[in-house]
């Protein structure tokens, strides 16, 4: 096993985007970040390796992130974010066309659970795998959403 240094180096900056996306504030997303790695080493020992670490850190993101809504918090508007993108897959052509903070406002626009799917795609850089297992859902589920995600938002970057 890694030790708890080489795991967060790893993983900080997926957990981290995908906190991002889901708060659209930095700051929030920072102190997220830090509270699912200091639930992670709390709670080390109930990882049974059944998933990849990095979709149990971002199932433990998600329940924090969670429990931030619960408690009334409100999320604040997405000023800037940056989409960090390799060589362009099928998947990142339609964000290579228009500016990202466009695109992130049409993403945005679409219902639930959809839009997490999204986010969790194209800002969290996740598999459809690890995307389901985050869910509760399988990947041909992630896959189909993230389908119908990127036809929703064809279409109405075509009217823009």
């Amino acid at each position: 096993m890694e030790s708890l240094e080489e795991i967060y180096q790893k993983y900080a900056r997926t957990v981290y985007a995908y906190l991002l996306s889901r708060t659209r504030n930095q700051d929030l997303a920072e102190e997220l970040t830090q509270e699912t790695f200091f639930q992670a080493v709390r709670t080390i020992d109930t990882f049974r390796g059944d998933s990849k670490l990095a979709t149990w850190l971002c199932g433990i993101a998600r329940n924090l992130w969670l429990a931030h809504i619960r408690e009334g918090c409100e999320m604040q508007p997405l000023e800037e974010i940056e989409v960090v993108t390799g060589l362009p897959s099928p998947e990142e052509e339609l964000c290579l066309q228009w500016e990202n903070l466009e695109i992130l406002k049409l993403l945005h626009g679409l219902k639930e659970p959809m839009r997490e799917v999204m986010y969790l795609r194209l800002i969290g850089n996740l598999t459809f795998g690890q995307i389901g297992e985050i869910m509760g859902k399988s990947e041909n589920w992630a896959r189909v959403n993230f389908y119908r995600g990127k036809e929703i938002v064809r279409k109405e970057a075509q009217k823009v």
